[in-house]
């Protein structure tokens, strides 16, 4: 790779995590984000990153003190309920040992990649507005900043990536379930039985093929995913409307039937509510490699958060493509490699994917959800504990 320039379209785990990797041995990389700073925008829920990805890509990065640094152990439990608030199960996370999974803030992972790279690799208020390949060059044009031209360009912009099309006509699919991301500040006194039944940890309640997942922020304030099944634009457009408190409420009610008024709180004194429809790829997907573009993570293999992969499947394929590239005697070569490899890991996890949507949307969840957890047996179960 020796004088050439890589783009990094996107600065998620996964972008930075490639860049971390490549420059360490010396890559003229320059990672291009939409967000105008690094403090623009508040990340999302908690991740659990895994031994045999996330955590593999960490350690090749040199980070993982960082990373240990950095942890919530706090966060060693997820707590099954039913609908009613109803506590059926307590899964214990394994933080430590084989097969570890332990959970760190989205915000303190993206510091701990951003601070790991050269000063000025990440361009900010980059947002992408379109792509074209120009000879062996792929040229890059921004909405708000000045088009550059790489030698080498990778896709790390998400599910609804630019630099798709320029590898694949197929377009990720709604999978006909949605989430409302809400946030509660100072959830401790807003909304004190929510509160309390998560425990300072996280939970997923499951009934009437609906969820509501919640988690707390080192911030004192908590986290929250409301997910259903419904078209997108008609789910959207009721939730535009809920534009007052009283109308959040009525919303709840009107799409959770059935539920217990104990999640009301939540959409009551929720400060903002987003509506995330859940998108996927095709598990078979396949396209003709280009021998200078490839794409990693969401906006390679976008699928739904139930198998708790998104992220540790983006580190891991930064970590198989920056292998790749700075082992093979050509670009195109290393980018086949990479691909033939992401294709035939992430059909299975596709599919597995999807198959835990279905359970957890199914109208027996609660039995099939528990059961799971329940099968994993060993020091990463408990028992029922009473509420």
């Amino acid at each position: 790779m020796e004088g050439k320039k890589i783009a990094i379209v996107g600065g998620g785990p996964g972008g930075l995590t490639l860049a971390r990797l490549l420059q360490m041995h010396d890559a003229d990389v320059v990672v291009y984000e939409r967000d105008s700073s690094r403090e623009a925008r508040v990340q999302g829920s908690a991740l659990d990153l895994h031994e045999d990805s996330g955590l593999a890509a960490l350690q090749e990065a040199g980070l993982m003190d960082a990373f240990w640094a950095n942890h919530r152990p706090d966060l060693d439990r997820l707590r099954l309920t039913d609908q009613n608030g109803t506590v059926l199960h307590d899964h214990l996370r394994r933080m430590s040992g084989a097969g570890q999974r332990p959970e760190i803030e989205r915000g303190p992972l993206r510091d701990i990649l951003l601070d790991s790279l050269h000063p000025g690799t990440v361009q900010w208020n980059c947002k992408l507005a379109s792509a074209e390949l120009c000879g062996n060059q792929v040229a890059l044009h921004f909405a708000e900043a000045d088009s550059v031209l790489a030698d080498i360009a990778i896709g790390c912009d998400g599910a609804n990536s630019r630099l798709r099309a320029l590898v694949t006509p197929v377009r990720p699919e709604y999978v006909g379930v949605s989430l409302v991301e809400g946030v509660v500040p100072a959830a401790k006194d807003a909304v004190p039985e929510p509160w309390n039944l998560v425990g300072g940890a996280a939970l997923i309640a499951l009934g009437s093929e609906r969820t509501i997942g919640m988690g707390t922020k080192p911030d004192g304030s908590m986290l929250f995913y409301a997910g259903l099944k419904c078209s997108d634009a008609e789910g959207k457009r009721s939730l535009d409307g809920a534009d007052s408190s009283k109308k959040r409420v009525a919303w709840f009610h009107a799409n959770f039937e059935g539920w217990s008024e104990l999640w009301e709180p939540l959409f009551e004194r929720a400060t903002s509510m987003v509506w995330r429809p859940l998108l996927v790829c095709p598990a078979d997907q396949h396209w003709d490699s280009k021998s200078n573009l490839t794409l990693i993570g969401d906006a390679a293999h976008v699928m739904p958060p139930y198998a708790g992969e998104g992220v540790n499947m983006a580190m891991l394929d930064a970590l198989v493509l920056s292998r790749a590239l700075l082992s093979a005697t050509d670009i195109a070569s290393a980018i086949a490699s990479y691909e033939a490899e992401m294709f035939a890991r992430m059909q299975d996890m596709t599919q597995d994917t999807m198959l835990n949507t279905e359970m957890f949307y199914a109208p027996d969840a609660s039995e099939r959800v528990v059961n799971l957890f329940r099968s994993f047996g060993g020091a990463a179960s408990a028992p029922p504990v009473e509420h």
